[in-house]
């Protein structure tokens, strides 16, 4: 059957339409925020998480007020489409406007859906922090798939305790089902349910040499698989 869906979000950031602008429409800055590693050139967006490597066309490109990218249209129906309009407003501030829209094919679309719009809550929490405490900033991107968790509910209550011992002071930020995100001065954390069943971290380090590997003995170590 699938399912056809739009949603909006809208946030007002004490950031400049250029540090704004930087954010959502180049590689770097959508490094920061967003996910994995990206690549703004030549009228596309590639992405690369993990095995998932999407190319997204560029549809609409007005510097600094309107972004567009598009992944068109799968044999099966499926795209997404993320559209971002920027406005300045008095006092240095600007209001950001994100539209997500596409289209989810099969009869299975609703637990796909589910996880799209909980992870999708995730990233715009994650663009307002950025753009409210490191705007201007280029983030290192750190993407670690963790061990496979059949108890998400024990999974969560380990994986809170691992982190008041090894990130103490961090602000969280965001939590939902699905998905949580924590703030240090130095870095964003974030933690994800993989749809298809692992624990995925997907960090944006600003300082500091932490790699990959230290957090995938994090995951391993926490949720009790040895790698």
């Amino acid at each position: 059957m699938g399912h056809e869906f739009e949603g909006v979000d809208e946030i007002e950031v004490p950031a400049s339409v250029e540090d704004v602008w930087q954010a959502i429409a180049t590689g770097p800055g959508i490094d920061s925020w967003f996910m994995g590693r990206n690549e703004v050139a030549n009228g596309q967006v590639k992405m690369a998480f993990g095995e998932y490597r999407p190319t997204h066309e560029i549809t609409a490109w007005e510097p600094p007020h309107h972004f567009k990218q598009d992944s068109g249209k799968a044999p099966d129906g499926r795209f997404i489409a993320y559209e971002f309009m920027v406005e300045g407003r008095d006092h240095g501030s600007t209001v950001l406007r994100m539209v997500t829209s596409g289209f989810l094919p099969g009869d299975d679309w609703a637990d796909e859906f589910e996880a799209m719009t909980l992870g999708g809550a995730l990233f715009v929490s994650t663009l307002r922090e950025y753009l409210h405490h490191f705007a201007g900033r280029t983030a290192r991107p750190l993407t670690v798939f963790g061990p496979m968790i059949s108890d998400w509910d024990e999974a969560w209550k380990k994986l809170d305790e691992a982190i008041a011992a090894t990130l103490p002071g961090a602000v969280e930020y965001h939590r939902n089902a699905h998905t949580l995100g924590l703030r240090t001065d130095k870095a964003m954390y974030r933690f994800m349910r993989g749809f298809s069943g692992p624990m995925i971290a997907t960090h944006h380090v600003f300082e500091g040499d932490e790699s990959e590997q230290d957090w995938q003995n994090f995951l391993d170590t926490t949720l009790g698989e040895q790698r």
